[in-house]
């Protein structure tokens, strides 16, 4: 097996500084800017509250706690009047907790939503090439984990630190208004804090990304190994693939314990600078206190906003992890936005009202990659109602055709058009209802026979009955439970291969195309049902222009011409009769066939 530990992209971290790349995230919640202005106005609330509390107990202990001036029944009135007014900004500040909490939740799956649903429109509108160079797992984590990490970044962050840098800049105002000189000696402290954040910053952003590197790396091989147990057991390499994990797992163990000593020095060196805070406050305002300068009251609310202080820079950590975590996604999200494909719409689509059907291959060349063509300077014609048969070694160039005809790619060179009208022109929505396309891999929609005929169009009962009766699906359906009701596919009955087939068939038969498309449509079927297909085939192809790809000698004798590729060219032309007596490649082709049919079981009734 080969360990490539699949694609992960963990080791590129999006940078917090990244001023477009905010810009980008902006423009999404700009049509939410009054729901993002109440949150910050609700925020500046929450904080007023939060920092009214101190205050309120100085005032208490102060003005009737330790004062013994006022009677006694004016010091429990006060303390009783301050209590409620304690009580109302509790009230308040969890009434604007909870409205805030609701419009950033709401908010932030609003601007979340938009953009999963630009995204996977995006997504929808690429090429085949486009999907063939990305794993399907890489776009799912696009569309679900990507967004999911730039909503927790929108809801519990963005406004969260707005509040903070609020509350802590409220603070040190109030304790500068309440006593200047002990909150000067306080802001000694805050380069310590400054440089203690830069630094943490700096070595967390290294943790973070080595530990989400070797997840990625762990998953990718578990991915791996496990879909190809059954190999790893017939060649005995339990062992070596355990050593393997070993090694892994080791990896993501240390990178996990070097993330918890970064975290292990920052955190406690945040308590230590909060416990010298306090011990400066006891110290310096008891001697305050005892030479009557500072009352018992502002000392204790010292400690209150220090706790106060102290709070956001003890959440940094995770604050940090999830903006680190969301501007990653971020970047990979608007990557995707912006990635064009090969295949481009024409500024003027194209529709041919009375399509005939007349196809022609122009000097065409195409490749996967440039440097290695698939087909090269292909020139051919298909009249409207004939049927083409393409044949073939495997790589010669035949699937390029289809994707070149269904406009899945475009060629590197030369035209392909219909009824002399360039693919290029032509509306992309409009060209693939025209042509019908049966592969030998069908997708199956979780849902009814009848669903999975019809897919997009509505048709009479009648109509789908004579579709079922052309398809040669009459024997399935009088065995389903519920006739053309039955589901079928995920959660419901499964089809056979060859029952898979004759779906598709029906398929085509729903959308009734102008050009037909058939590829290897009758391989890996039993000959029983070979027959089914040979006869929805005649159905199928009747009246319609047709390129039929087989290696069956009795779907290509049905064809009123047969082209014979090798290495990307044509090298033979003519009909079945004529191509046999030239005794050139198709006769090598259709010699092999006969051999390997004569070696199964029941090949003398294979071929009519």
């Amino acid at each position: 097996m080969h360990y490539g530990y699949g694609y992960f992209e963990e080791e590129r971290l999006g940078q917090i500084g990244d001023v477009g790349l905010w810009r980008r995230i902006l423009s999404y919640v700009k049509p939410y800017w009054k729901a993002v202005l109440a949150a910050i106005l609700l925020a500046l609330l929450i904080s007023a509250a939060a920092l009214s509390l101190p205050y309120l107990v100085r005032i208490g202990i102060d003005a009737y706690i330790v004062n013994a001036d006022p009677t006694m029944e004016e010091r429990l009135r006060g303390l009783a009047h301050l209590a409620l007014i304690f009580a109302a900004l509790m009230l308040l500040e969890f009434t604007t907790n909870f409205l805030q909490v609701m419009l950033l939740e709401r908010t932030g799956q609003q601007v979340m939503h938009e953009i999963r649903q630009d995204l996977f429109g995006h997504v929808l509108d690429l090429d085949l090439a486009f999907f063939n160079r990305n794993p399907v797992g890489k776009l799912v984590t696009r569309l679900t984990n990507d967004v999911q990490n730039m909503h927790e970044m929108f809801t519990s962050v963005i406004v969260t630190l707005f509040n903070d840098a609020a509350k802590i800049i409220a603070i040190l105002a109030i304790m500068f208004w309440m006593h200047w000189e002990l909150t000067l000696i306080l802001s000694l402290l805050l380069p310590v804090m400054v440089l203690n954040a830069v630094v943490f910053s700096r070595y967390a952003r290294e943790a973070f990304r080595a530990i989400r590197t070797q997840l990625a790396r762990i998953n990718a091989f578990l991915e791996e190994v496990l879909s190809g147990i059954t190999i790893l057991q017939i060649f005995s390499r339990e062992r070596d693939t355990e050593t393997r994990f070993r090694q892994l797992n080791q990896n993501y163990l240390d990178a996990t314990l070097h993330q918890i000593r970064v975290f292990g020095v920052f955190v406690p060196l945040i308590e230590v600078l909060s416990s010298t805070a306090t011990a400066v406050i006891i110290w310096y305002g008891g001697r305050e206190i005892l030479h009557g300068r500072m009352t018992l009251g502002i000392l204790v609310a010292f400690l209150s906003y220090m706790r106060l202080f102290f709070q956001p820079l003890r959440e940094l950590s995770a604050k940090y992890s999830i903006i680190q975590s969301a501007m990653a996604s971020a970047e990979r999200i608007f990557q995707l936005l912006e990635t064009q494909g090969t295949v481009l719409p024409p500024k003027t689509p194209m529709t041919l009202p009375d399509l005939r059907g007349a196809i022609t291959f122009r000097d065409v060349t195409f490749g996967y990659k440039p440097s290695q063509p698939v087909v090269d300077r292909l020139n051919f014609q298909v009249a409207p109602g004939e049927t083409l048969a393409v044949v073939g070694a495997t790589g010669a160039g035949k699937t390029t055709l289809i994707n070149l005809l269904e406009r899945f790619y475009d060629p590197d060179a030369g035209e392909i058009s219909i009824d002399g009208a360039d693919l290029k022109k032509l509306n992309p929505a409009w060209l693939r209802r025209q042509i019908g396309l049966v592969m030998q891999d069908i997708f199956i929609v979780p849902g009814t026979l009848k669903e999975n005929i019809l897919l997009d169009r509505s048709l009479t009962d009648d109509a789908l009955n004579r579709i079922i009766h052309e398809a040669q699906l009459t024997g399935l359906v009088n065995r389903l439970p519920q006739g053309p009701e039955t589901r079928i596919g995920e959660g419901g009955i499964d089809l056979s291969a060859g029952e898979k087939q004759l779906l598709a068939f029906a398929r085509v038969l729903a959308r009734n195309p102008r050009i037909l498309v058939l590829d290897e449509a009758t391989s890996n079927v039993d000959s029983e049902t070979e027959m089914l297909i040979e006869k929805a085939i005649a159905s199928t192809l009747a009246g319609r222009t047709s390129i039929v790809i087989a290696h069956r000698l009795s779907t290509i004798r049905r064809a009123d011409r047969i082209l014979v590729m090798n290495r990307g060219r044509i090298v033979e032309e003519g009909t079945h009769t004529a191509l046999m007596a030239q005794q050139g490649l198709y006769h090598h082709l259709q010699s092999l066939q006969f051999r390997t049919a004569d070696l199964e079981p029941g090949a003398a009734a294979r071929e009519p």
